[in-house]
């Protein structure tokens, strides 16, 4: 059951998209409380209790002990201490002597989740306005609060099949014949690989919608000839629009009043990678279907897939700022600074990008009503993923298109998926990948992944090797790094035959991911989960975080720790581990409930298959449209007469359904661990 609980004036978000009804009385499991025009919610919590949720955020899968803010932010510095990040999603879910309910937040402005950090006994969430709507959610179980609450928010975004396949990515593809270099070095060295995202650098002067003429002279022949390599080109598109005379969006937005203004109706100016830029009011439909047409100059030159970023909305200064700062410095000239004024000159610089005053100097039209940045600061993003989704619709409404973003808040999850942000090469961060990838699935957002290797700093041969094959299992898989970072492609290793090894593996494995995947966004369940959600009576399966369930059938424990040739793994049940080495060399142990070590050289990495079930394995291949998913190797153990529902389809259409796409794989099999041959599988009958 799911009811809202409204207060104040809650600003529209159409994150909610199903009518829920309104409760009467008083917000269940919580103790409201106003404070200065504040609003809070306190949950008290015992002392076993768990909180999960909140999408993109740092620490671990159970939120509880840390506070959380709901501001998106531009900051690559993903250590435990960030309380927000690139992404604002406002579901917490919890489980122990408080109840089992869920409570999604909806309030796109600064909102705090203190889960038991001020005082460890309470959650206490605050809307600093208290202009905020409450869904509550009850059922019986940590999945079915999920899946009603992704029952009203909408369908999760589909995106095309090939999308699944090995993205190269860096900031630094500045030319047509680097393209060309990255895909020939792939393909000569038979590294599967689909796509190739192209960064900044593609843009004539960082400017939306163009491509530098010298080093990009004929994009339209690229993508077709990178086409005849089964590889689709994926550029880069940013929130702000270059202030300059005769850019044509630049003009057009003006002429028409489509960027966002300040108190004086003059347009906002902020710098971003172009210096000074406006910024298009997305929350405005006109403003959304004109920005969604301007894609059209990048899809009429054959590009079939987008990501958008610098969509929090980034900035690097405003005129106002820099000049505040410039004073400030101007001032200090001649003085002996002390060690507090000293800190505070280099405060007020650092503080320029991303400052709080300048996201209270302009303002947006919504429902005809001037209302400031910040109190929608968390819609930004989220509605220029729209603003491109619905460009997209309008240009080729049957089509799918890949698109992801940086930015996002709940309701963007049906538009297009995200990346976890601007990561660095840390071990730690292919811990936090995993985590959250079960987080982001309850708020929607199944189409994710990281940066592999890491995209800041300088990544490892050993790191990158284990990022990778946690990423055999993410739907979006994506090795990108920043520019003046070692470079980063496979094949600049020397261990790069045990990196291609593991990428076959990914697409041997992409008739379960992409059956999963798409059975997960059209039924509203999680194509990740945490352990503590399949087997909530079990204990130590409830605080395990470094292992989630993967679909119906699967659990995976990745390696990511410096120098690991194994690791501890908890098995909930009997589980059959497959060692994988490639998509042809693989061991089958079968392993009972309890502890383990497993050992696991640095070219092996695990899957765990649970008992009586079975998963396809395809022969792979080295791009998506080539993988054969008629022919057939079926995994598992101790299945007796087992069946696998495999969805499939053309990977294309918008109108995706169960209907007429689910196919029985049927086997009877012996107890032990078996790989079948499946070369006589055919779609809807099985053979023994």
């Amino acid at each position: 059951m799911i009811r809202r609980y409204d207060f104040g004036t809650p600003i529209p978000t159409d994150a909610v998209v199903v009518p829920v009804p309104v409760g009467e009385g008083s917000l269940p499991h919580m103790v409201t409380a106003t404070r200065g025009g504040a609003l809070s919610f306190t949950v008290s919590l015992g002392e076993h209790d768990m909180i999960f949720g909140l999408g993109e955020s740092v620490r671990g899968i159970n939120k509880r002990g840390f506070r959380y803010r709901a501001w998106n932010t531009d900051d690559p510095s993903l250590h435990e201490g960030r309380e927000c990040l690139y992404a604002s999603h406002n579901l917490l879910i919890f489980s122990g002597t408080c109840g089992l309910f869920g409570a999604y937040f909806d309030d796109p402005g600064n909102v705090v989740f203190d889960l038991g950090y001020t005082d460890s006994d309470k959650a206490v969430i605050t809307s600093p306005e208290g202009n905020i709507s409450v869904y509550l959610i009850e059922e019986d179980s940590l999945k079915g609060i999920v899946h009603a609450f992704r029952g009203i928010i909408g369908q999760s975004y589909l995106p095309p099949k090939w999308a699944f396949g090995y993205i190269q990515s860096r900031w630094g593809y500045a030319s047509e014949e680097e393209i060309r270099t990255i895909v020939r070095e792939h393909r000569t060295r038979h590294i599967p690989l689909d796509s190739v995202s192209m960064d900044i650098d593609y843009m004539e002067r960082f400017k939306d919608f163009t491509w530098n003429q010298n080093n990009f002279a004929d994009l339209k022949k690229l993508t077709g000839d990178m086409g005849k390599e089964h590889i689709r080109l994926v550029p880069i598109i940013d929130a702000g629009v270059k202030q300059e005379q005769g850019y044509d969006v630049c003009d057009e937005g003006l002429a028409k009043g489509y960027f966002c203004l300040k108190a004086d109706g003059k347009p906002f100016v902020g710098a971003v990678w172009p210096g000074h830029s406006y910024f298009p009011d997305f929350l405005r439909p006109e403003v959304r279907a004109w920005f969604g047409r301007q894609y059209f100059k990048l899809l009429d030159a054959g590009i079939e897939g987008f990501w958008n970023d610098m969509n929090e909305p980034a900035l690097f200064y405003s005129e106002e700022t820099l000049q505040e700062a410039i004073e400030l410095a101007e001032s200090c000239k001649g003085k002996n600074l002390g060690v507090e004024e000293c800190f505070h000159l280099k405060d007020v610089f650092q503080q320029t990008a991303n400052n709080m005053e300048d996201y209270r100097r302009f303002y947006h039209v919504v429902d005809g009503k001037n209302i400031r940045h910040d109190r929608v600061h968390n819609l930004y993003g989220y509605n220029m993923t729209r603003a491109a989704a619905e460009g997209f619709q309008a240009y080729q409404a049957d089509k799918r298109y890949l698109l992801f973003s940086r930015s996002s808040y709940v309701g963007a999850h049906r538009y297009g998926g995200v990346w976890q942000g601007d990561n660095c090469s840390w071990w730690s961060h292919i811990l936090l990948n995993l985590k959250q990838l079960p987080s982001l699935n309850m708020c929607g957002f199944l189409f994710n992944g990281a940066d592999l290797g890491g995209f800041g700093q300088n990544t490892t041969e050993d790191l990158l090797l284990r990022w990778l094959q946690l990423g055999v299992f993410t739907p979006l898989m994506r090795n990108h790094s920043a520019q003046h970072t070692r470079d980063q492609e496979i094949y600049r290793f020397r261990r790069s035959e045990d990196m291609r090894r593991v990428l076959t593996v990914r697409y041997a494995l992409l008739p379960y991911l992409y059956s999963e995947f798409m059975k997960a966004a059209l039924t509203d369940e999680m194509l990740f989960r945490p352990l503590a959600f399949d087997y909530p009576a079990d204990d130590v399966a409830c605080r395990t975080e470094d292992q989630v369930m993967l679909g119906g059938e699967c659990m995976i424990a990745p390696v990511y720790e410096q120098n690991a040739r194994g690791r501890h793994v908890y098995l909930p049940e009997d589980m059959l581990m497959v060692r994988f080495h490639s998509a042809e060399d693989y061991d089958l142990l079968p392993m009972s409930a309890g502890h383990h070590w497993v050992a696991l050289e640095l070219n092996e990495f695990p899957l765990f298959i649970r008992r009586g079930v079975m998963i396809p394995l395809s022969r792979g291949a080295e791009w998506v449209d080539a993988v054969d998913s008629r022919t057939l190797t079926l995994l598992g153990w101790d299945c007796g007469h087992a069946e696998y529902a495999f969805y499939d389809d053309d990977g294309q259409s918008k109108d995706a359904k169960l209907e007429g796409h689910v196919y029985a794989l049927r086997v009877d099999a012996p107890t032990e661990g078996f790989a079948l041959d499946g070369s006589k599988l055919i779609h809807g009958e099985g053979r023994d």
